[in-house]
């Protein structure tokens, strides 16, 4: 039966042009018509027995909001019948880069909290009442939908960044370990873990078709990346644990599931029209019947040789460029060699940042991973890095790699040739008479937020101000000890002790140093740039759950806790 499965998603979005992601429930023919009468239509394509569309629309007008609507066979099916939210827009960018550009970002959301709970995702929606509990508090993109849904002229992202864990293919809820049961045997591995592609798209429906959630994406568009959940905690952390992974019998389903899904659900909308014209896999994609093969060996291919595929790309938003960095799937493993990036991919970052001086006024550098880590753990990563080098002999490099593995030592820190090579290339980024007001490496993945600024060595730093902007969670929890052990990395004794930990293996001190400007903060979190001209500002919102006095009802609220100027 012909009708709207997932969807829409405003995807890319630039002055005149934009792409509408939708699955559907049976081949049709996808239309997206907008209220000044650009109409855009596009055949489905599927992979798996599910139907897709990604529908360039073209010819829109700069700097303009215009409504639209999806039709399947003619049929409208956006907006939903009787739909109590806004009407979905396509907002253009303004020509030439002027006005303001707010940037949203963040990562880490379960859509519902693991199973071992007794909540669902409804109980983290504004307004539901009484007897469900979200042990991981109020979802923040739920509550940004609600804000906005409530207060249309309330000012809304230009563009949502979400920097990985989008879904948890490790920890599925309780509704989707109950779905994989009735498919296969669940005491066995993986498990209440997913198993393949058909797996995954349960997790994309229980993530998208949250009601706020679906009209946020529809409205506002999004970039995305990969980090480790979306596949496997810790996933490429070590050549020993690839090892260990692929002796199992279940790996190589989950992998290939894992980057077919993110092809297809995530990495397709982060590209243009022009980029999808270009698209060789898609274009074969789009003209087969079944385009399962040519996308499973495409998997197939990326994670036998990375170098096969880019999942990282570049976004100019005007006088604004995002670089977004892959940093999980294109990391060089083997011991001696290790590099958070292949050669390949380090040198298409360097090209990308670098090209065309004087060209931007705001640098974003979109890494799923923080570049800079509370000193503690940074120091930590290179002693743990410098262990299973078998600078202390092969014993403490076993315990090393087991230490490694446990407590996820595998942040650019853990990679320190990797580390000083992204210093060196921010550090051009930002100096120069054509240097940006602002450079930004913008991240999620650790449980908390805070703004950390690095420093140069007196006379080898940039003249422009470099800045870490990490903010996790969206919507998911981290025990008390984790706070306390965070905020202890960030303290003059956490940077004793790291300092003792580089001692041990004789480590040199690394080419910057860094101070926590901001935080930290806990809780389920959205970070905002706002840039205008050259002008920064950064705010912080983090949702709260509060109780109506006289109703006794749960709702949520966004609750501002940082705004300040970074310029």
């Amino acid at each position: 039966m012909t009708g709207l499965r997932l969807g829409p998603l405003l995807r890319y979005v630039d002055e005149d042009s934009a792409t509408v992601w939708v699955e559907t429930g049976a081949p049709c023919e996808v239309t997206v018509a907008c209220g000044d009468g650009v109409t855009a239509t596009d055949r489905t394509w599927q992979v798996a027995g599910h139907h897709y569309a990604l529908v360039p629309v073209e010819g829109l007008t700069p700097g303009a909001e215009t409504p639209y609507r999806v039709l399947l066979d003619g049929e409208q099916v956006w907006p939903l019948p009787d739909s109590p939210y806004p009407p979905s827009v396509i907002r253009t960018l303004p020509p030439e880069g002027r006005g303001p550009l707010s940037v949203a970002f963040g990562s880490c959301r379960w859509a519902a909290p693991p199973s071992g709970s007794r909540s669902h995702h409804l109980s983290a929606m504004p307004g539901v009442p009484g007897d469900h509990h979200d042990p991981a508090g109020p979802d923040a993109l739920d509550t940004l939908a609600a804000t906005l849904a409530r207060d249309p002229a309330r000012p809304r992202p230009d563009v949502l960044l979400l920097l990985g864990d989008q879904v948890y293919a490790d920890q599925t809820s309780e509704a989707t370990a109950a779905l994989l049961a009735r498919r296969r045997d669940t005491s066995r591995p993986p498990w209440t873990q997913v198993a393949d592609y058909e797996e995954y798209t349960l997790l994309y429906e229980e993530s998208w078709l949250d009601p706020e959630v679906r009209w946020l994406l529809s409205t506002v568009p999004s970039c995305m990346i990969f980090d480790d959940h979306d596949v496997i905690d810790d996933w490429n952390t070590s050549a020993a644990w690839l090892t260990r992974m692929r002796a199992t019998p279940w790996w190589r389903d989950r992998i290939l599931g894992g980057l077919m899904s993110y092809w297809v659900h995530q990495h397709l909308g982060n590209l243009s029209p022009a980029d999808l014209a270009r698209d060789e896999l898609y274009g074969r994609v789009r003209a087969a019947a079944d385009g399962t093969d040519p996308v499973r060996e495409f998997a197939a291919a990326a994670d036998a040789d990375p170098t096969c595929a880019r999942w990282s790309y570049r976004r100019d938003f005007g006088r604004v460029r995002l670089v977004m960095v892959d940093t999980r799937a294109t990391r060089v493993l083997e011991e001696g060699s290790r590099a958070m990036l292949d050669p390949a991919e380090a040198k298409w970052l360097r090209q990308e940042v670098l090209d065309g001086p004087g060209s931007y006024d705001h640098l974003l550098i979109g890494s799923s991973l923080p570049w800079l880590l509370p000193h503690l753990v940074h120091d930590a990563e290179v002693w743990n890095a410098a262990l299973c080098r078998g600078v202390r002999g092969p014993g403490w490099a076993r315990r090393g790699e087991a230490l490694r593995q446990r407590a996820d030592l595998e942040h650019w820190a853990a990679f320190p040739e990797s580390f000083a090579a992204l210093a060196d290339l921010l550090s051009a980024a930002a100096d120069g008479p054509a240097a940006p007001a602002t450079v930004c490496v913008l991240s999620g993945d650790v449980h908390h937020a805070y703004v950390a600024e690095p420093h140069w060595p007196e006379g080898a730093g940039p003249a422009g101000r470099v800045l870490q902007l990490t903010c996790s969670p969206v919507h998911n929890s981290i025990p008390a000890a984790l706070r306390a052990g965070f905020r202890f990395g960030w303290s003059r004794a956490g940077r004793w002790l790291g300092r003792a930990l580089s001692r041990h293996v004789r480590a040199g001190r690394p080419p910057v140093s860094w101070r926590r400007t901001g935080g930290p903060w806990f809780g389920n979190q959205l970070m905002t740039l706002t840039l205008h001209g050259r002008d920064a500002r950064l705010s912080l919102d983090q949702a709260r759950e509060a109780t109506d006095s006289g109703s006794g009802r749960r709702s949520a609220r966004l609750e501002r806790v940082l705004e300040r100027s970074l310029t």
